[in-house]
C-alpha cells in the first residue's frame, strides 16, 4: 500500500498542520509546487498598482517571486523554515532578491505589529479546526487604508473525500472568512470559483474559494 493509499491516523493528521511537517517536506531535493503563480493572484492583481505586499504561507515563494516581478516590495512569510530557504533560493535565481525579504512565522499567531502593506494575500492556507476565519482577523490589520486583501482556498468538495476529516474541516468558503473582515473593508470578490487540479496524474474538478476585499482610505 502506497502512502498515497494509507489512511492518516488522528496523530498524523494533526502533525500536517504543523511546522516540522513542512520543514520534511520542503527538505528533498525535488520541488515541490509548480512555481507558477496561483490563478487567482494573477486574475485579481493584475490590474492593481504595484506597492507593498505580503504573502502569507508563501511555501517556496511562487507567488511571492511573480509579484517582486511585477514591481511590488513583497514579504514572503511561513512557518517552514526549509521552506522559506528555497523560496530565496529562488529569488536570487529570478533576479528579484533585492525586492523581497522573509519572515519565519505561523500565521495562527500572526500580529501585524503596526506594519501594514498595500496587499495582503495567502493562498491554500489550511489552519485546523476551522481557523482561517481568525487567520483573516488577523491579515486584515495588515492591510493599508486603501489596500487590498486576498485570500484564496480549497472549497469543500467531493474532491476531497480522500482526505481526513480533520484536513477537511480546514477548508472553508468565502462568506465564512466574511465575519472576520473589520467594518472599514468593501467585499469586492466572495466566492467559489470551479478550477481544475490534477492530483498524481488524475484530473479533478474542484473549486477556490475567493474573497477580496478592499479598505476603505
Amino acid at each position: 500500500m502506497s502512502g498515497h493509499d494509507r489512511r492518516l491516523t488522528d496523530d498524523e493528521a494533526a502533525a500536517t498542520f504543523e511546522p516540522a511537517s513542512w520543514d520534511e517536506r520542503y527538505s528533498g531535493p525535488e520541488q515541490v509546487f509548480s512555481g507558477n503563480p496561483n490563478p487567482q493572484l494573477v486574475t485579481e492583481v493584475t490590474g492593481l498598482t504595484p506597492g507593498t505586499a505580503l504573502d502569507v504561507g508563501c511555501g517556496e515563494g511562487g507567488d511571492a517571486i511573480w509579484l517582486a516581478r511585477r514591481g511590488w516590495t513583497v514579504t514572503g512569510a511561513d512557518f517552514s523554515a526549509n521552506g522559506l530557504a528555497r523560496a530565496a533560493r529562488r529569488a536570487e535565481q529570478a533576479g528579484v532578491a533585492d525586492r523581497v525579504d522573509w519572515w519565519r512565522i505561523d500565521a495562527r499567531a500572526f500580529a501585524a505589529g503596526g506594519r501594514t502593506y498595500d496587499l495582503v494575500t495567502s493562498h491554500y492556507l489550511h489552519p485546523p479546526g476551522g481557523g482561517m476565519a481568525e487567520v483573516t482577523r488577523r491579515l486584515a490589520e495588515a492591510v493599508a487604508p486603501g489596500g487590498h486583501l486576498l485570500i484564496v482556498g480549497h472549497a469543500p468538495s467531493e474532491a476531497f473525500t480522500h482526505l481526513t476529516a480533520s484536513h477537511r474541516e480546514a477548508m472553508f468558503t468565502a462568506g465564512q472568512l466574511l465575519p472576520a473582515l473589520p467594518e472599514d473593508f468593501d467585499v469586492l470578490v466572495a466566492e467559489q470559483r470551479p478550477r481544475t487540479l490534477t492530483r498524481d496524474g488524475v484530473t479533478v474538478d474542484a473549486h477556490d474559494s475567493t474573497l477580496l476585499a478592499r479598505r476603505a482610505s
